[in-house]
């Protein structure tokens, strides 16, 4: 009933930029916040950057000052422009949102979703 769906990650050298999205769409009717997570091979998932439908946004140390999370409450969607890569940025990248949506039956339901996660490379 609620989808999300990850977009823009791929291959770039160390240095680079890239600038993933994260689309909500579905019975949604209300958005809390949404975060972006990742995990490398052989490592567990970490948080990277969570943002309020407010716009408050915390980061995890190893990206602040690189990244940036914005949202655009309007779209559903949520974005992270990363900046001076590093091969040890180099992870699955996903996308959760804290949100409200109508269940059919039952009504109004708070819930967290997943998307299926990007693959972000960072190598020469």
């Amino acid at each position: 009933q609620v989808q999300l769906v990850e977009s823009g990650g791929g291959l770039v050298q160390p240095g680079g930029s890239l600038r993933l999205s994260c689309a909500a769409s579905g019975n949604i009717v209300k958005i809390n916040g949404m975060g972006w997570f990742r995990q490398a091979p052989g490592k567990q998932r970490e948080m990277v950057a969570t943002i309020t439908s407010g716009g408050e946004a915390d980061y995890a140390d190893s990206v602040k000052g690189r990244f940036t999370v914005s949202i655009n409450n309007a779209e559903n969607t949520m974005y992270l422009q990363m900046n001076s890569l590093t091969p040890e940025d180099t992870a699955v990248y996903s996308c959760n949102a804290d949100l409200i949506f109508l269940r059919v039956p039952g009504g109004p339901t708070l819930d967290d979703f997943w998307g299926q996660g990007t693959q972000v490379t960072v190598s020469s």
